[in-house]
């Protein structure tokens, strides 16, 4: 495994992060194709053996069941100090005013809710998921820093938002001498290329760490374009992502197979590699719910592409519209 520096932190992460969407108990929340809990343990201790050291949930994932079994097999398999564990607040979580967002109620509640729930004094990066155009900024911002300043995260970070969202809020921690966003995780793969027009070079001139979530577009660039999965039948926001790009996408997923034909390589570990390859980018967050996916995502670090194997791979690609922002 390699290791980098999270953006300009001193936080050491593994090279790739564990995603953990896919593990949580499937009668909970919009996710019935999820991992229950004594199906998710080994994906989290091989991910362990594997060198990863760096873990991304959310409170809403699985109604906060993915917390619980994220935290209860990282205290089992591994020391706290050695493990990176990342999540993320804003999405509903119950009915009701305040049940949402990123209001300083909201922030303060939800803090100490993922904290019970992974059973951890603190996470080392606590991330806004997405923009909350129903609270000001400074407040959001204000209330994270006193989160920080309490000891109960490391760090903080950002999800999916526009680039001119996201300078702002960086202007106003450094105005107010507020903790600052170190990460931005967002949603970049061969699929969707959008952030390359400004998010990614707004993070490269900040020193912001780049952790893209589904860097094989939901296991689209890893598969036959007409295959079906569990997943696909049931997953209507991944649905929503490509509904629109259905031919160029295609394009580039013929494009995947044959570069990975060529190579010898899982066209999942091609995808993959092309995304590790964009200056910026830190750890990509991938899924797993089969553990050879794991291995390859591994493998993926040690294979190069070639300048000619990377203008194959992006040719077919076609604008798109800007999607993940919500």
């Amino acid at each position: 495994m390699k290791y980098v520096k999270l953006g300009r932190t001193g936080l050491e992460v593994s090279r790739l992060c564990l995603g953990c969407m896919s593990y949580g108990e499937p009668d909970k929340g919009p996710h019935p194709w999820s991992l229950g809990e004594a199906a998710s343990r080994p994906f989290l201790k091989r991910a362990l053996e594997l060198g990863i050291n760096f873990f991304d949930t959310a409170n809403v994932y699985s109604a906060g069941t993915s917390e619980q079994i994220v935290g209860r097999a990282l205290v089992e398999y591994a020391r706290r100090e050695e493990v990176v564990i990342a999540t993320k607040l804003n999405g509903r979580m119950r009915e009701g005013p305040n049940g949402a967002g990123l209001s300083r109620k909201a922030v303060m509640t939800e803090i100490d809710a993922s904290l019970e729930r992974l059973g951890v004094d603190y996470v080392d990066l606590y991330q806004i998921h997405r923009w909350d155009y129903g609270t000001p900024i400074e407040e959001t911002l204000e209330a994270l820093n006193d989160v920080v300043k309490a000891g109960k995260a490391r760090y903080i970070g950002a999800s999916s938002m526009h680039a001119w969202q996201f300078a702002k809020a960086l202007f106003v921690s450094e105005r107010n001498g507020w903790a600052r966003f170190v990460s931005m995780q967002n949603y970049l793969n061969l699929l969707y290329r959008e952030e390359e027009r400004e998010m990614l070079p707004l993070c490269r001139d900040q020193g912001v760490a780049v952790i893209p979530w589904s860097p094989m577009a939901r296991g689209r660039l890893a598969r036959d374009w007409d295959e079906k999965t569990a997943r696909t039948e049931t997953d209507e926001f991944g649905r929503k992502l490509y509904a629109s790009s259905g031919e160029a996408d295609r394009k580039v997923v013929e494009a995947v197979a044959e570069v990975a034909a060529a190579r010898g390589l899982a066209r999942a570990q091609v995808a993959l590699a092309w995304v590790l390859h964009k200056a910026g980018v830190t750890a990509p967050i991938i899924g797993a719910t089969r553990l050879e996916q794991l291995d390859d995502a591994v493998g993926a670090l040690e294979v190069a592409l070639s300048d000619d194997e990377i203008a194959r791979l992006e040719a077919p690609y076609a604008p798109h519209a800007v999607v993940g922002h919500s």
